[in-house]
């Protein structure tokens, strides 16, 4: 049987509006400009990024800028999925404004899941951090969307693993000093099949814990490539993120 992939798939997306465009993909050398007069970023793997059709990154999360230095330095522009708490104030005009796609982590957000697939069924990138929240970036934590959008549309799974975004002993929303070396790595692409309507908890649950199992390895990779090692936990004192919601396959998120 051959796999609608079309915008009337389920769940539909043929009303679903795609995320603005104009500024992602016209800002984003002079973004590259202004980020490296600030930070030492050192790219590794782009060539492991497909140059057309459908793609899911999904990286670690150690620091607030993990999702603007994905979304800029990828090799293509990414609709990275973002928590709902960024969009207070000035600073959700500007994300939306940069085709940014808000995320409500205390329950099954379908409206961010439509999006996301309307992004991947127009051939575009999503970018996601399976770990759900600023952390470690050791994937202790590992939730199961990318493995859902991946399962519906057949997209591949770029992994993606960040160094530098937050310095040891940091707080969730502390920003490295300047000059300092971040460096971004990217993976061959993880392969999962799209499978048909209905999928089920289990399916998806068992992709997941491949795909963590995956990008367990690569972070390893990444470590011997760069000489690079991750910041560690999140002080208690220091961490004001909110709690996992669950829905994972770790035994912390599950």
């Amino acid at each position: 049987m051959r796999l609608d992939l079309s915008h009337a798939a389920l769940p539909r997306t043929d009303d679903v509006p795609h995320p603005a465009t104009g500024a992602l993909h016209r800002l984003r050398p002079f973004a590259r400009w202004l980020i490296r007069r600030w930070y030492d970023v050192h790219l590794h793997g782009t060539e492991h990024l497909p140059a057309t059709g459908p793609v899911i990154v999904a990286a670690n999360h150690v620091g607030v800028s993990d999702g603007p230095l994905m979304a800029i330095f990828a090799p293509r522009p990414v609709h990275a999925l973002t928590k709902k708490e960024m969009y207070a104030g000035p600073m959700g005009w500007f994300l939306t404004w940069a085709g940014q796609v808000p995320l409500d982590r205390s329950h099954s957000d379908l409206r961010a899941v439509r999006t996301s697939l309307r992004v991947l069924r127009d051939g575009d990138v999503v970018g996601i951090f399976p770990e759900g929240a600023r952390g470690a970036g050791e994937l202790e934590l590992f939730h199961r969307g990318a493995a859902y959008l991946a399962m519906t549309t057949g997209a591949p799974i770029v992994p993606l693993v960040i160094f530098g975004t937050r310095e040891p002993g940091g707080s969730s929303s502390s920003i490295p000093r300047r000059r300092t070396r971040v460096d971004l790595v990217f993976h061959p692409p993880h392969v999962v099949d799209a499978v048909p309507w209905p999928r089920t908890r289990d399916d998806v649950a068992e992709a997941s814990r491949l795909l963590r199992a995956r990008m367990l390895a690569d972070l390893e990779e990444s470590i011997r490539l760069t000489g690079r090692s991750l910041p560690g936990p999140i002080p208690a004192a220091q961490d004001n993120q909110e709690p996992d919601p669950g829905g994972g396959v770790t035994e912390k998120s599950a």
